[in-house]
């Protein structure tokens, strides 16, 4: 099965958010499940600076006539894995963030930037590299999503299916109509049997219509964004995809060779649920490093945009409390102004119990998933998440409110799950402070009792969500689509 899979990013070698960790670990999973997998990415500086053995696979032109080049090579730091880039400097050169300017404001030709990567997987589909074709093109959020249009609306019927997975519908990547002609898209597509959203174009409604089959990186989530609170406007079109059996839930896993408390270089002491002194080292030295008091209360780490979305406004209206009832708060992201500001304010007024580090700083993440005692996901809504996973992985306990992912990964530290060995985590229902306050005091209640805490984070470890099982999910997906 030879599987094409689109995308805007990568790790090791460019990562914004979870995306980049999809589909740094989803092929190298795919291969040793038996697919051939290619990945195609965007010229970005650092992607074509990844690329090792680069050879020009085509020339060719845009639909509004830019010349671009299709190289093909292999990334040393996925072990080898076979990529197409897409050459077009005057598109992807530029420093800093793949998506914005320095202002925070979205490049104003990101519709030609992301265009062009879906008419690459498209003319691949085709037969561009005239050595391999894909029998599916998987493509990720909205950067990508145009693939399917073009797919599903070439003349030529390429021999191929495609697969579409949303990774976070409130991101959409809208431009205005008069856009139509210059990507290439007929007038027919601009309809609501098509690509317009509200008298726009919309990636990710391209995405959602012309794929074969739509997945979204949660079951929880496939469900929600069928609904008016959760459908970002696109609901009914997700109702009837799911009615005809055109949409699933696969959950995302974790990539165990990067997360893994027992080999990671990143933190100070490694350890597992075997031999967990390492944790306790790990833990003051995070303390240390971020100029905290070293003292026994527990560790509350945050790795997280800062903004509404991820809880931001609840865990500022909850530090108060925190800091009263002895813990600490290590948080490292970057985001909304105002949030910023209220974390500032609050390690300025508290530096013994709070600290904020701006930015990201990949290291810096698995020293807080190591160091920490419980991780907070308090999020509005969460496709899958990868943070609360990569907290059960490393024994910090997830805070998280049951939606999306975070329903179907952590299980409440109620007396219930206590006694049937089940409980992994602390679980609130309501996106609403005093509901979190409560999901708080039971942390706190079973940080005191040392011995039961020690028996859920070892459960906790011991939390399987490995890629391998996703996989295999995908690769049936894709047979069932070919045959």
């Amino acid at each position: 099965m030879r599987v094409l899979q689109v995308s805007a990013e990568i790790f090791p070698l460019l990562k914004t958010g979870g995306l980049a960790d999809v589909a740094g670990a989803l092929p190298g999973a795919l291969a040793r499940a038996g697919a051939e997998v290619r990945v195609l990415l965007p010229g970005f500086p650092a992607l074509l600076q990844g690329l090792s053995n680069a050879a020009t696979v085509a020339e060719f032109h845009a639909p509004w006539g830019e010349p671009a080049r299709l190289l093909f090579g292999q990334l040393p730091a996925l072990d080898g894995l076979p990529a197409y880039v897409v050459d077009a400097p005057a598109l992807y050169d530029r420093p800093g963030n793949p998506y914005q300017q320095d202002d925070g404001w979205p490049y104003a030709d990101n519709h030609r930037r992301f265009a062009l990567l879906g008419f690459a997987a498209a003319r691949l589909a085709e037969g561009l590299d005239g050595w391999w074709a894909p029998q599916v093109v998987h493509s990720h959020d909205w950067h990508a999503a145009l693939a399917n249009a073009y797919i599903a609306l070439s003349p030529h019927w390429p021999p191929v299916r495609t697969v579409y997975t949303v990774h976070n519908l409130a991101y959409q990547g809208l431009c205005a109509p008069q856009h139509l002609a210059e990507l290439g898209l007929p007038p027919s597509a601009f309809g609501v049997e098509g690509v317009e959203f509200h008298g726009q174009i919309s990636f990710m409604k391209a995405g959602l219509f012309y794929a074969d089959h739509v997945t979204t990186v949660s079951p929880s989530y496939a469900r929600e964004i069928q609904t008016p609170e959760q459908g970002c406007g696109l609901e009914g079109l997700l109702r009837w995809r799911a009615s005809q059996g055109q949409l699933s839930g696969i959950l995302n896993g974790v990539d165990r060779a990067v997360w893994d408390p027992a080999a990671d270089l990143n933190i100070a002491r490694r350890y597992d649920a075997s031999k967990m002194a390492g944790k306790a080292h790990c833990r003051t030295a995070l303390q240390k490093e971020m100029g905290l008091e070293v003292r026994p209360g527990p560790v509350f780490g945050m790795v997280s945009r800062l903004a509404e979305q991820k809880g931001l406004p609840l865990l500022v209206a909850l530090l108060p409390e925190l800091v009263k009832r002895g813990g600490q708060l290590v948080t490292l992201g970057s985001g909304d102004a105002a949030i910023e500001a209220a974390l500032r304010e609050a390690a300025a007024a508290h530096p013994e119990a709070v600290a904020i580090r701006v930015g990201y700083d990949e290291a810096l993440a698995h020293r807080i998933f190591a160091g920490s005692d419980v991780i907070l996901v308090p999020s509005l809504y969460e496709p899958c998440g990868l943070t609360q996973l990569y907290g059960l992985r490393y024994g910090a306990l997830p805070l998280v409110r049951r939606v999306g992912g975070l329903a179907d990964t952590v299980v409440d530290c109620s007396l219930e799950n206590l006694a049937e060995y089940k409980a992994t985590g602390f679980v609130f229902e309501t996106f609403d402070a005093g509901d979190m306050l409560r999901a708080l005091r039971r942390a706190f209640a079973l940080f005191a009792r040392q011995s039961d805490w020690k028996t859920v984070q070892k459960r906790a470890m011991a939390q399987h969500f490995g890629w391998d099982d996703a996989a295999e999910q995908y690769l049936a997906l894709y047979r069932a689509l070919a045959a």
